[in-house]
């Protein structure tokens, strides 16, 4: 059985937003609780969260949100820059 790699934003529209993009790359997301996704990362998780923090910086982009993608104790939290 495969572990799963959270994702975490700073707020709902933007969860709503990283899920639209992740799903429209093939990526299979799904949100939980208030601003979570979780993301099946298969036996894996270290390099599934590396390929998975590389998606979300492109997705960033696209959006063209001013956030960073930070990963944490298996954990990747979009979040605004710190000034």
């Amino acid at each position: 059985m495969g572990g799963m790699v959270q994702v975490e934003a700073a707020r709902i529209p933007d969860r709503d937003r990283l899920l639209r993009e992740l799903e429209e790359h093939g990526i299979d997301a799904r949100a939980v609780n208030e601003v979570g996704i979780e993301v099946p990362c298969g036996d894996d998780a270290a390099r599934a969260c590396e390929a998975l923090l590389s998606e979300i910086e492109h997705s960033i982009m696209v959006i063209g949100a001013p956030f960073v993608p930070v990963k944490h104790e298996g954990v990747i939290y979009v979040r605004p820059p710190v000034s």
